[in-house]
């Protein structure tokens, strides 16, 4: 969470982060990643990749900062 809004986590085996539309449509030509689909609708601002495409410290380092820019222009939850 920043600012009271969601920004990444792990839902089992999976990486899940929220990027926003315009990012995540981008995101998921990425090897390992899919839309959210959380509630069994589409989420278009989020995505989950599988384990082999954050495996790597420096693919996790990159996902994660991804997350952080986007959810860091959000404005802040009360």
């Amino acid at each position: 969470m920043i600012h009271g809004n969601m920004c990444c986590g792990v839902i089992q085996n999976e990486l899940m982060l929220r990027l926003g539309e315009k990012n995540a449509s981008k995101a998921l030509e990425a090897p390992f990643t899919r839309e959210m689909d959380f509630t069994g609708k589409p989420l278009k601002s989020m995505i989950y990749i599988e384990r082999p495409g954050f495996e790597e410290d420096d693919d996790l380092k990159y996902w994660v900062n991804q997350a952080v820019k986007f959810t860091q222009s959000l404005p802040l939850k009360t």
